[in-house]
């Protein structure tokens, strides 16, 4: 069966990935001229590094995303060391009880549904009770590149998927209730005999416009809030004396709240520079300062953490702004996200947006994807 998936972030990669494990053929279709959505390294010349657009952190309890790195080779790529550390200003820490619970992150509780946190703890309790392990944090111990796209990119040439950047998808075509193929915005038509909509929820309107019931699929884009993240990639002339792989800092909320240490995580040799992602949620008002302001905000606020910081000089900053990189768990959120399978024959949703059993993270995308497969599955083994 010819299966078009259309979107190549997480959700789109995997589904695209295990049809063709399953024996099909795929089409994956791009808007943008690369894969990874918002799981993509940014190459600098200037500095002649890979930094990511955004440090991405894993709970061992994520077992549909470790299917996907076994598919594409690279699961020995991610460390669980089991702890973070929170540092108080001044350089005090502490250890973090963060590490042994599965992917548990918080927003700005003015924007949270504390339904959201109970949910996650109980995930993460039957995973540990399933596997019989504890759940501790990781995280890649290489590029989102190498860990995520380049092992898909092997595995698509050696399962005969086509994929083909800069095709705008406008919209899914049905006929008498089963999908028929994709439009494109330059007027080309896709057959297809199964289809997947793995795109961001931002993405979606207009796309299922012959779907019945898109109704309330278009309803989750109005009531799924966009929230921001931003990320600095900052590269120093020394060490800031960092004791852990990644750090909270108590009271950095809106500034400051993550920093790693690419040096540990990577084994990365420091004689050219001493490279630190720092992350912060709900960045808001971050958004709205300039690369400079918010390279020297954050650095004002190392200093106060990091006594070793005091000295240090930025050899170059890099920001990265993702306005939409996920949605605000307002309760009632979980509510209105869409299952994945649909009231058309032949075609499912895919992505973090979805219902998945986790908030807007890699797993709940690639439990997605895993959950998308499966409905396009049973559609191919009905009779005709």
């Amino acid at each position: 069966m010819h299966c078009v998936v259309i979107g190549g972030g997480l959700s789109g990669l995997a589904s695209a990935l295990w049809l063709s494990e399953a024996g099909h053929r795929v089409t994956l279709l791009e808007r943008r001229g690369s894969l990874g959505g918002r799981t993509t390294a940014i190459p600098l010349d200037i500095v002649d590094d890979v930094p990511d657009n955004g440090q991405h952190v894993f709970a061992s309890g994520y077992v549909h995303l470790m299917r996907y790195l076994d598919s594409v080779g690279t699961r020995e790529s991610v460390c669980f060391p089991g702890h973070m550390t929170v540092r108080m200003p001044g350089g005090g820490t502490r250890r973090s009880a963060f590490g042994r619970v599965a992917g548990l992150r918080a927003d700005k509780p003015d924007i949270s549904s504390a339904k959201v946190p109970a949910d996650l703890l109980v995930t993460g309790i039957r995973e540990a009770r399933r596997t019989k392990t504890p759940i501790s944090i990781g995280y890649p111990t290489v590029d989102l590149d190498t860990l995520f796209i380049d092992g898909a990119k092997k595995a698509f040439a050696n399962n005969g998927v086509e994929v083909r950047h800069r095709a705008v998808v406008a919209g899914v075509e049905v006929v008498d209730g089963t999908v028929a193929g994709v439009i494109l915005n330059d007027g080309e038509r896709i057959p297809a005999g199964a289809v997947i909509c793995a795109v961001p929820v931002w993405n979606v309107k207009g796309l299922l416009d012959q779907v019945p019931g898109h109704e309330r699929i278009y309803e989750a884009i109005e009531h799924l809030t966009p929230v921001p993240i931003v990320s600095v990639n900052l590269y120093l002339d020394r060490s800031i004396g960092m004791t852990d792989w990644g750090e909270i800092l108590y009271g950095g909320e809106g500034v400051l709240e993550q920093v790693w240490d690419r040096q540990q995580m990577h084994s990365r040799n420091a004689s050219r520079n001493h490279f630190y992602s720092t992350t912060v949620s709900a960045a808001y008002e971050l958004t709205q300062k300039s690369n400079a302001e918010i390279t020297e905000t954050q650095m004002d606020m190392l200093r106060r953490y990091y006594p070793d910081a005091a000295g240090a000089e930025v050899i170059h900053s890099h920001v990265v702004r993702m306005p939409k990189s996920t949605f605000a768990q307002r309760p009632g959120s979980s509510g209105i996200r869409p299952d994945q399978r649909t009231a058309v024959a032949g075609l499912a949703l895919a992505g973090d947006w979805t219902r998945t059993d986790w908030t807007t993270t890699m797993e709940g995308a690639c439990q997605s994807a895993a959950r998308a497969v499966d409905v396009i599955l049973d559609y191919a083994n009905q009779p005709r």
